[in-house]
């Protein structure tokens, strides 16, 4: 797919901004042609804000007047009138002052001149107002009262501690659906590079204009931006605003600045491992990190017959302990004195590194790492002397290693994937545009209070994440003393039994004993249903192990699974090639295929199976871009029944699947199917995300419009 020119010269422009040397002509060139782009990707804001930057970095003054005619044009279109104005009036005088252009160049200025002046003008008559914008996105967010025990909770949780499940968190009081239990800002985050996407043919061959995360969202606070602001020393960081750098560099990419290369080499966990120990510099938690240095290099560690690892893991686990044959409450582990546990790095330390669980090779590959990280510190700090990043002392980069290694153990169970909702466009009309939203990982980081809640494969709880805070919502009502739990990636609607505790064994070292667990281990053999096969004679569901026979008494239909099996991988190619016909916009040829499809699939698939849905959903894309709205819904529909089948009705793969219905309905003003989707969808999504989310704002958007408008 080739890439528009705009965005195309976005890209370019951006890594041309990334390794140029600031304070110099080409970079403020940079900037301006940037802001170019943004103009005609009508991202009025970033304009203005690329147009500053340009004038920062001493953009010629020969070339100003035509960033300046740029800036009035956005401040028009943004409304502000009264900066337009004024903008026009310095311009006026600077030309009065010093008119350092050509006659034809003023003459074509003059021109532009007047045509803004009557734009503002025209604009300043205009009575209509526009439309409010979103600042207060963390409104919402708030907690209802403060938690003297867990601040970043709700006062409805509470913390516990037990020998068997360790730390977790029950409710304290009755709990709706979309109330907000947790609200925390991640201790530390790594944006995580992305992969990218296969180089395509065309004008965008020539230069690698392949977009990642790291381009598009800023490496300190997650924001999504198109203005990027690379650091000044390497090419690959880059934030949303100078305010962002500047508070980077003075946490921590000070010192990660020259090691770059190898953090990408070594992998995120390095990453997060490196910039956790540098942020637990300004906690004063160096007393925490000479004490784990020390125990690390006690010798009777080691020793098989030493008591000191038991004595270490009581201590880690907090509960009861004897003490001069006394019992002694012993605090939970990650609280301060008074029982409280925060959002610090007291919290982060305490978490658990299961290092007896963790193989010789995975430790001895940490290790290594860790040892690479600390002598590139070391090179790096002694070659660049820095005010900003002073010398590190052998003894302090010893601390640092121990504590970085600490971290790199603790990830693999206490990493949260911080995730966003991308909207892709489901139909090729632009006027109508259609999304598809999918969720994708875009940073890993640690919180510690999210960290407390253990894992079941039916949650009750659902969480989400705007820039780098994290949100933890009750999914379904919670009963007083019920625990709080989280869904550690294996879930019952997308996993087997079987591969989730396989799964869950592998990564988090336990076996899962979750009420939806056990009742699937006793039916093990019937399988979900969104995979499950069908009679070609009548239709019945067929059961069985290697060879399924037909549930009905009237029918003595049975077939091998491994040939079931071999025709599902056969209409899954088929269907990838169906989608691959819809990407380059052969959209007949691609409906033909997959009404083929599923003629085929309606002969041996259930009419819940996960396949059908996949069939239904691609020839709903087709048709939307086909601008055929109505067939569009209707096959839709039918992929909402196996999305609920499989997920359930108030799942926020629904809340996802009824957005993109709503948007059929809208575009085919069928008005009251539109608005009772909307209602549907506006009441699961808000369970899940509350209001502030960019789905919930689109359907209150789409109900004012069709309220608004006449009857037909």
């Amino acid at each position: 797919m080739l890439v528009s020119f705009d965005v195309f010269n976005w890209f370019i422009v951006l890594q041309g901004i990334s390794h140029a040397r600031p304070h110099t002509a080409d970079i403020s060139l940079c900037y301006a042609n940037r802001s170019a782009a943004l103009f005609y990707m009508d991202e009025y804001e970033m304009c203005l804000k690329d147009i500053t930057r340009a004038q920062m970095h001493g953009y010629p003054e020969s070339l100003q007047p035509k960033v300046t005619l740029r800036k009035v044009e956005c401040l028009v279109t943004l409304g502000r009138l009264q900066e337009a104005g004024q903008t026009i009036r310095d311009l006026e005088s600077n030309f009065a002052a010093k008119p350092t252009v050509a006659a034809a160049q003023f003459q074509i200025l003059q021109r532009n001149l007047c045509r803004l002046k009557m734009k503002v003008q025209e604009r300043e008559r205009l009575t209509a107002t526009f439309p409010t914008t979103l600042t207060k996105i963390f409104e919402d967010m708030d907690l209802r009262e403060v938690n003297e025990q867990i601040p970043c909770a709700s006062s409805s949780v509470s913390l516990c501690m037990d020998p068997l499940r360790g730390r977790y968190l029950i409710a304290t009081e009755d709990i709706l659906p979309g109330e907000l239990l947790v609200k925390e800002d991640a201790f530390v985050s790594v944006l995580n590079p992305g992969e990218r996407p296969p180089l395509h043919q065309g004008l965008a061959s020539k230069w690698d204009t392949r977009i990642t995360n790291g381009d598009l969202y800023c490496h300190r606070c997650l924001t999504h931006t198109l203005a990027m602001v690379p650091c000044d020393g390497c090419s690959y960081a880059k934030y949303c605003s100078h305010e962002c750098m500047q508070q980077a560099w003075g946490l921590y990419h000070n010192r990660e600045c020259p090691l770059g290369g190898l953090l990408l080499t070594l992998g995120i966990f390095c990453h997060v491992a490196l910039r956790a120990t540098l942020l637990a510099r300004f906690e004063g938690a160096s007393k925490v990190i000479r004490k784990l240095s020390g125990e690390i290099s006690n010798k009777d560690m080691c020793s098989p017959d030493s008591e000191t690892p038991v004595h270490t893991l009581r201590s880690d686990l907090g509960g009861e302990s004897e003490e001069n044959g006394n019992i002694v409450q012993t605090p939970v582990p990650g609280c301060d004195v008074n029982g409280k546990y925060e959002n610090n790095y007291n919290a982060v330390f305490h978490l658990l590194p299961h290092t007896e669980h963790h193989s010789p090779e995975y430790k001895f590959l940490c290790a290594l790492s860790v040892s690479a990280l600390c002598r590139q510190l070391e090179a790096a700090s002694s070659s660049k002397p820095d005010a900003a990043a002073p010398p590190i002392l052998c003894s302090e980069l010893s601390t640092w290693g121990v504590a970085m290694l600490k971290h790199m153990l603790q990830l693999q169970c206490n990493a949260q994937a911080i995730t966003t909702i991308q909207q892709t466009a489901l139909s090729g009309s632009e006027e109508n545009n259609v999304t598809n939203s999918r969720q994708v990982r875009l940073a890993t980081g640690i919180f510690p209070v999210v960290s407390l809640l253990n894992h079941s494969c039916s949650p009750n709880t659902s969480m989400s994440f705007i820039s780098t805070v994290a949100t933890v919502r009750a999914s379904e009502k919670i009963a007083k003393g019920q625990e709080i739990l989280h869904c550690y990636g294996p879930h019952h609607s997308r996993m087997a039994v079987t591969d989730r505790q396989q799964k869950l064994r592998a990564q988090y070292f336990f076996d899962c004993s979750c009420p939806v667990c056990q009742k699937e281990k006793h039916r093990a053999t019937i399988g979900p249903r969104w995979e499950a096969f069908c009679c070609g004679h009548c239709g019945a569901l067929l059961q069985g192990g290697d060879v399924l026979s037909c549930g009905s008494t009237s029918c003595m239909e049975s077939v091998s699974r491994d040939h079931l099996i071999s025709r599902v991988q056969d209409l899954q190619r088929q269907v990838g090639a169906a989608r691959k016909l819809l990407g380059n916009s052969q959209l007949e040829q691609a409906i033909q295929l997959l009404l083929g499809c599923r003629h085929d699939a309606e002969s041996f698939l259930s009419p819940e199976h996960s396949m059908v849905g996949e069939m239904e959903d691609a020839l709903a894309q087709a048709y939307a871009a086909l601008g055929d709205w109505q067939k569009s819904a209707a096959h839709l529909q039918k992929s909402l029944q196996v999305v609920e089948a499989q997920h359930g009705p108030s799942s926020v793969e629904m809340g996802h699947e009824l957005f993109k219905l709503a948007q059929l309905f809208f575009n085919g003003f069928a008005i009251p199917e539109a608005l009772n989707t909307i209602e549907r969808a506006e009441k699961v999504l808000l369970v899940h995300y509350g209001p502030c989310s960019d789905e919930i704002q689109e359907l209150q958007k789409m109900k004012s419009c069709l309220l608004d408008s006449p009857p037909i």
